[in-house]
């Protein structure tokens, strides 16, 4: 009597899918306004013309409770998908998709509206056989397309503008924004770069056309060539052209490891394309060729995680591996990279003759390097590396010896990387190594406390003689491991954390010629031009402060400051640090040299014109720079001291901040801190005159000023101006923005930004909203860089009545 019953519901549940591939089956031309989408049906998608591509709501991997807005291929075996909105963030069961005259609205099931896209207008929407998506108005002009809006791929026919942008996603089957980014930037190149997973924060390029001022638009045609058009010629990116295109699906998609790859499927339908040709992807092309080689990063991760490396398979796959002795956090996961199996060398105790070295050929992580020696043997190098307790790794060629730290970046392996590495490790046959939570002394002499008094019994009088054998042995192994480290060298290594290249003052006197080309000055000391020689006898130019010791209580803090901050901040829009040298009344700091001199020179150099599309490059750089401090770093940096003089700009006029002597660090439970008035004339927020708590709001209205000066290329404050009104930049931006005559604030030579005033007027009322009085109305750095982006509208800033005071 059950067999009937359960026949019926077995039945039932396998009519299910049918009848929702059914749902989907049926064509739709044009798409009427009032029509819906619902993820729990009974309609889930609307279907182009042919069949061949459907855009509505499918399950996440076969997930049933959630979906994700998409369009896919129809009749692939896997119906692979073309687009997705929301960053890919799937949408819960019972979300719906209304279209509406205003366009499309995505509803979670309680009702609220999570994405939308549109304008007001439309009249119908329709599924293209070209994969696209578009809504229409009355007079049968796209108001909105999905071509316009890529997510991952591109499709034939499609054309990505100057600003487009495709965005990888996290894993193969995790739609969720990833680490990657390939940009047709306005300035005409075409660059790939890696990007945090907390931000669009864009590290160094790994790839990039290097046609700027030159590209136009990146275009894939439909005979499957793919190519960047400039002024006078193109560019091909993949050469993937097919004889018969009909026959064939296609696709190019920037995958979740970074590279940019052309796939064709062959069509069910076709006969001509079986031959050779599997039923499935087979990808025709890819840039860039080698990612592993290519993808080299002056900051972040690389196309790998931390501690791992990126090693390039026979079919072009990438693959992320540990080095021995290390494994993934998540096996599942492995961008966020790997850590060792084993406690690391303490700094406390002298453990150098309980680890050793493998060797490993073909393998570097570039970015890990902070000490330098040269004129060595092997065996001083690796005996460098066992008794300094932050070295992982060192590399030994031709006398030159290069110590590495944990984390290590942007690792690499295969035969283009010239190198051997010394991974350090424990020893097979060592018994006294433990793996603890905490490293710490006060950790380990309460295991070892615990230890004794577990094998020698009750006896209290041996258990006190033990505590007292262990606390002076630990003393003494503290004294030997310290030995032959110099003073000042314990200071900064403390300051640091973990530290960078450490100089002699003979070393920065060769180096800079005795110091004999001035580059720069402030108050608390001068900075000459110098040279050091890196790897494989290359030279780089760097920039030594050489702080003032005639105020040397002031100067020391500043020095100790500067070290401290900079030393653990790693961005592209911060001036990197080298190295330092503190012996005996010399503090000295070494920079990176920054060809293009600062923000404030190149702005106000009268045979200079600074393009617009160049300037807000630069602003968008030196907003960045400053989210990464306020938010990004592990500690929250207030940089006190933002003014043009502060940011330089390198020789591809990335703008980096500098000069952190008058920075403070919050703690991560900190959200304000008390300290005396900081900064220069001009860019200080007017709380710093109060007595109130100082935030990162006072970088945020220093920002404010700045972006106004990039904006209209002038001082904020030009005494030599005639008209009283135009004296002071802001009141003079604020007055033209009220009465809609923005165009008077540009510099008359400036074509370029009278054509962009939709662009203007978005930067000066960021600017507006960062200079308003009172700091709980400034938005946050992140908030700015969306602003700045276009990313969120921007409301009408209130007038700000009171912030003169502090500009004068």
């Amino acid at each position: 009597m059950l067999l009937f019953p359960c026949l019926i519901s077995c039945l039932l549940l396998a009519l299910v899918p049918l009848q929702l591939q059914a749902q989907t089956t049926t064509a739709t031309h044009n798409i009427t306004v009032g029509s819906v989408l619902n993820s729990a049906g009974p309609n889930i998608s609307w279907l182009s013309p042919s069949g061949e591509f459907a855009f509505g709501f499918r399950a996440v991997d076969g997930n049933a409770s959630e979906f994700l807005l998409a369009i896919w291929f129809v009749n692939t075996a896997d119906r692979t998908t073309a687009w997705y909105v929301n960053g890919g963030k799937p949408a819960p069961i019972g979300s719906t998709l209304q279209f509406t005259s205003f366009g499309l609205s995505l509803k979670n099931s309680a009702g609220q509206e999570t994405w939308s896209a549109g304008a007001n207008g439309v009249v119908y929407a329709a599924m293209l056989d070209t994969g696209n998506f578009a809504l229409y108005n009355s007079s049968g002009k796209p108001i909105w397309q999905s071509f316009d809006n890529p997510s991952d791929t591109i499709l034939p026919t499609q054309v990505l503008q100057l600003g487009s942008y495709l965005k990888s996603r996290l894993m193969a089957t995790d739609y969720t924004t990833g680490r990657f980014i390939l940009r047709v930037q306005d300035d005409g190149n075409l660059v790939f770069y890696t990007i945090p997973l907390v931000s669009d924060n864009q590290y160094s390029p790994y790839w990039a056309s290097n046609t700027v001022g030159n590209g136009t638009k990146l275009v894939f045609n439909e005979t499957g060539n793919i190519y960047f058009v400039l002024k006078n010629s193109t560019f091909d990116v993949t050469f993937g052209q097919l004889n018969t295109p009909s026959d064939f699906y296609q696709r190019a998609t920037l995958d979740y490891d970074g590279v940019f790859r052309q796939y064709v499927h062959p069509k069910r339908s076709s006969t001509s394309a079986r031959g050779g040709w599997s039923d499935s992807w087979t990808v025709v092309d890819l840039l860039p060729e080698n990612i592993c080689d290519n993808g080299g990063s002056n900051d972040g991760s690389g196309i790998c995680s931390f501690n791992s490396y990126c090693k390039l398979n026979s079919n072009n796959s990438v693959d992320c591996e540990c080095p021995p002795n290390y494994s993934f956090l998540d096996p599942n996961r492995k961008y966020k990279g790997c850590t060792p199996d084993f406690s690391p060398q303490s700094c406390k105790l002298d453990e150098s003759d309980q680890f050793e070295f493998l060797s490993i050929s073909n393998l570097d992580w570039k970015l890990a390097d902070y000490e330098w020696y040269y004129s060595v043997d092997e065996d001083t190098c690796r005996q460098q590396c066992l008794n300094d307790c932050f070295c992982s790794v060192v590399v030994f060629n031709q006398g030159n010896c290069w110590k590495k730290k944990i984390p290590l970046s942007n690792g690499r392996m295969g035969d283009f990387v010239d190198r051997t590495l010394l991974l350090k490790v424990p020893k097979n046959n060592s018994t006294q190594i433990q793996i603890h939570k905490d490293n710490g002394w006060k950790k380990d002499k309460k295991v070892w406390i615990l230890t004794g008094s577990l094998l020698l019994g009750s006896s209290v009088f041996v258990n006190v003689l033990l505590i007292l054998v262990v606390v002076l042995g630990t003393h003494y192994y503290q004294k030997k491991n310290m030995k032959g480290i110099s003073q000042q060298k314990q200071t900064c290594l403390s300051a640091l954390g973990q530290s960078p290249l450490s100089f002699n003052y003979k070393e920065l006197e060769s180096s800079t010629n005795e110091f004999s080309e001035e580059v720069g000055h402030g108050g608390s000391g001068v900075v000459y031009k110098g040279y050091i020689h890196q790897h494989e006898r290359e030279t780089m130019f760097i920039a030594v402060k050489k702080m003032d010791t005639q105020v040397l209580s002031n100067t020391e803090k500043e020095y100790t400051t500067e070290v401290q901050t900079i030393g653990q901040t790693f961005h592209r829009n911060l001036v990197r640090l080298l190295g330092f040298c503190n012996e005996g009344p010399h503090r000295l700091l070494v920079f990176e040299f920054m060809n293009n001199g600062s923000l404030n020179s190149w702005l106000l150099n009268g045979t200079i014109k600074p393009s617009w599309n160049q300037r807000f490059q630069v602003a968008l750089g030196i907003a960045r720079g400053l989210l990464y401090l306020h938010e990004e770093c592990s500690t929250q940096i207030i940089h006190c001291d933002m003014k043009p003089q502060n940011i330089l700009l390198d020789d591809n006029l990335t703008p980096k901040i500098s000069d952190f002597g008058l920075a403070k660090l919050l703690k991560t439970d900190q959200t304000r801190t008390n300290t005396g008035i900081r900064g220069t004339k001009g860019y200080v927020a007017p709380e710093w005159f109060k007595n109130v708590g100082i935030t990162s709001k006072v970088d945020v209205y220093s920002f404010g000023v700045i972006l106004l000066e990039i904006v209209c290329c002038r001082r904020n404050v030009d005494q030599d101006i005639e008209d009283e009104e135009q004296v002071v930049l802001a009141y003079w931006v604020n007055d033209c923005y009220r009465d809609r005559r923005l165009g008077l604030v540009l510099p008359t030579w400036d074509e370029e930004a009278a054509r962009d005033m939709r662009r203007v007027e978005r930067f000066v009322k960021v600017a507006l909203w960062c200079i308003q009085e009172e700091p709980s109305l400034r938005p946050t750095m992140l908030k700015v860089t969306q602003m700045l982006d276009g990313a969120v509208d921007i409301p009408i800033p209130p007038d700000p009545s009171s912030y003169i005071s502090s500009i004068q």
